[in-house]
């Protein structure tokens, strides 16, 4: 009978361990959702209290990681921006114009990890993340060599886009540094969603903080003390990627959180990469349509005339999103990955929740972020508004750029309100593997609609800088309405079965067999 009751401790003890590490996965918000003893209002209440301070709790650090970690990028091009106006635009150009092509499909196909990982810790398969991890770093991995090349020939590549020869060269010369970034790149991703689908957000943000400490004092010492100008620049920008990848690294392989997900090397990561791929494949051209579209909004004001003052004023503002922390793709130009982590907390969110088959939980955590998100963006716009003449300076001088940006501020406060909505829906269909569905979406209304109504406002009619961004914000409004009818009309229920079926699916033939 004693060895029965210690037994019993033994096994509750482990219990209680795992739900510890399964952090906000619970069936409590479920329950107040589907109590018929609570009016509607009492059940509201409840959920969204409840809720609310899951997302500050997830959010929170989620935002100082988001913010931290692209501040390394944004501090670098403040030092560019110091050296001069043509450096400034050729580290714009390079960054936002060949870089994020990378940082997008790197992002895009480590998203599938947020997919399946999300997923499987929400149905307590917590030894599957880890295989998850290792098939995504492999794959992204392999496509960094062919990517590597774009940067390698990014100078023609440029001038063959139209761009002026001097700023193609300061745009390449900026690229050949981060070409060590683009291999972190494709282990940073892979490690941020593994320990995201955890909802273990607080090691990325303290670790990117002291990544930002270290990366201002070497680019202080390497591009004013030793004059090593924009190619320093870069290659302190890379090492600090790679400060980042080894410090999650460690935490993973030392940390009592992640004993469960993370069992050690497995053979089986070199199974079912075909289906893994096919996922990657799907989040990355997502994706990218997302980050190409602005990447591309840079490379068109390149052609326009005084093409140095528009890259250096869009630049600006487009780095002022990423410092709010609260638009997704334009933060390496830049972002990401980014949001509030508005995009990653709702994708983490949904898919814990679907997997957990919880579907009241998946569609009320998808309200209160975008209302939060809403709000907050905002706020953001009407600071961005009442900063307009001054912002600029923070990057480089000059009261032509100054001017330049005031004249963009509207648009930008009403990039900001939509990317307030925009991430969120993205998360939603991360969370629920969608991807490929939402790239057809994005196609049409970016490719189709957005860029080509922004080249006959900035060119035919002669509108700029501004005429192409009103262009984009086109697209960009049309798929944020399509994204909302979609999530709307949710089968929650159904998204639930879905996941219960590709999971069982695994448990009968450990690959992941994914839904085409």
């Amino acid at each position: 009978m004693e060895n029965m009751d210690s037994d019993q401790r033994n096994e509750a003890l482990l219990q209680s361990e795992e739900a510890s590490a399964r952090g906000p996965i619970s069936s409590a918000l479920e329950d107040i959702l589907t109590n018929p003893d609570l009016s509607y209002f009492q059940r509201l209440r409840q959920a969204s209290w409840r809720e609310i301070k899951t997302l500050f709790y997830l959010a929170a650090p989620a935002v100082g990681n988001y913010v931290l970690s692209n501040i390394t990028a944004v501090a670098t091009l403040i030092f560019c921006g110091q050296l001069g106006n043509l450096e400034f635009a050729g580290a714009s150009l390079g960054n936002t114009g060949v870089a994020v092509f990378a940082y997008g499909l790197m992002l895009g196909m480590g998203s599938a990890v947020e997919t399946l990982c999300g997923q499987a810790f929400g149905a307590n398969k917590n030894e599957m993340l880890g295989v998850y991890l290792q098939r995504a770093t492999i794959l992204l991995t392999a496509t960094a060599i062919p990517v590597m090349f774009i940067y390698i020939f990014s100078k023609q590549i440029l001038i063959g886009l139209g761009e002026t020869e001097s700023i193609a060269s300061a745009g390449a010369l900026f690229v050949y540094g981060l070409i060590p970034q683009l291999f972190a790149l494709a282990f940073n991703f892979p490690l941020q969603k593994f320990l995201q689908a955890q909802s273990i957000v607080w090691p990325s943000a303290c670790i990117s903080g002291v990544t930002v400490v270290v990366h201002v004092v070497l680019s202080w010492v390497v591009v004013y003390k030793l004059g090593c100008g924009l190619l320093g620049a870069s290659l302190v920008l890379s090492l600090s990627w790679w400060i980042m990848v080894v410090a999650q690294l460690m935490y993973i392989l030392v940390s009592p959180r992640c004993k469960y997900t993370w069992t050690g090397f497995s053979s089986q990561a070199f199974s079912g990469l075909w289906e893994f791929l096919k996922l990657s494949t799907a989040s990355a051209v997502m994706l990218c349509l997302e980050t190409w579209y602005f990447q591309i909004l840079v490379l068109i004001a390149g052609l326009l005339k005084n093409a140095e003052i528009a890259l250096d004023a869009l630049s600006v503002c487009l780095c002022s999103m990423a410092v709010s922390g609260w638009v997704f793709m334009i933060s390496v130009g830049f972002n990401a990955a980014a949001r509030s982590d508005a995009y990653s907390y709702v994708s983490i969110r949904v898919s814990n929740e679907v997997g957990a088959g919880h579907p009241k939980s998946a569609s009320f955590a998808v309200v209160v972020v975008t209302t939060s998100s809403l709000i907050i963006s905002l706020i953001l716009a009407i600071i961005i508004l009442a900063l307009r003449r001054y912002v600029s300076y923070i990057f480089t001088e000059g009261s032509t750029v100054s001017n330049a940006v005031a004249e963009l501020s509207p648009f930008l406060a009403c990039t900001l309100l939509l990317n307030g909505i925009q991430p969120v829906l993205s998360g939603v269909a991360v969370g629920c593997g969608w991807q490929a569905i939402v790239a057809w979406i994005n196609i049409g209304c970016y490719y189709i609609i957005g860029i080509p109504l922004g080249c006959v406002l900035g060119f035919k009619l002669d509108l700029g800088t501004k005429g192409i961004w009103s262009g984009m914000l086109a697209g960009t409004f049309i798929q944020t309405l399509i994204l909302c009818w979609i999530t709307f009309r949710t089968d929650w229920n159904k998204e639930v079965a879905k996941s219960k079926i590709r999971i069982d699916e695994w448990e009968e033939k450990k690959e992941p067999l994914l839904n085409e």
